[in-house]
């Protein structure tokens, strides 16, 4: 089976909790957080989809997505004093999930017969809006509009990609080291302090 379900997989149940503690800090009730886990975990498929004109949407097609999300929330919630604790190990999954689903969107996309540059643009888009949704609901200015590196890493990923499959052919080879390349550049401008210029 690809790789890229099981990191799926991760990557939409961190996202969805991720999603829950966003909430929690706004002092949203139940229902508020379950539709901030929701945004952040399918925001960005749900628009790729769209705008690609693929419908039904994936999480439409796939009830698991939503049953996986419930289940994240539920131990969001039942857990939340220790996940909190554990907020580097969930930077980390989310890093790895922005990782994958600048794949999972860019396979998509050119499965659907777009041009590279349109199927580069889908995959950061089912990488990050998913986070611009979710800050935008909660009230806050979305990451990726700020100093630090966030979509930067999933455009250089998509390209790296799109390189690798021209010379060398689709494989999970190709898969891991794409995401590799991702997560190593996020998690090296995060250490690092690394930031683009500002608009002055």
């Amino acid at each position: 089976m690809n790789i890229l379900f099981y990191f799926d997989i991760i990557g939409t149940f961190v996202f969805a909790i991720s999603g829950v503690l966003t909430a929690s800090t706004k002092k949203f009730d139940v229902f508020g957080a379950f539709i901030i886990a929701f945004v952040t975990a399918l925001g960005g498929g749900t628009l790729r989809d769209i705008l690609l004109g693929n419908f039904p949407v994936v999480w439409v097609r796939d009830l698991n997505y939503l049953y996986l999300i419930m289940v994240a929330f539920v131990i969001a919630l039942v857990f939340k004093k220790h996940i909190i604790k554990l907020r580097k190990t969930l930077f980390l999954f989310d890093t790895i999930g922005i990782g994958v689903f600048t794949i999972l969107g860019l396979q998509k996309a050119l499965e659907l017969g777009v041009p590279a540059p349109i199927a580069v643009a889908m995959g950061t888009i089912s990488a990050v809006f998913g986070g611009v949704l979710r800050d935008i609901l909660c009230g806050t200015a979305p990451l990726i509009f700020r100093r630090e590196i966030y979509a930067t890493p999933c455009i250089m990923g998509g390209m790296t990609y799109l390189l690798l499959l021209h010379f060398t052919g689709k494989t999970n080879m190709i898969i891991l080291i794409t995401a590799l390349m991702i997560i190593s550049i996020r998690l090296l401008a995060v250490r690092n302090g690394w930031s683009l210029p500002r608009v002055k």
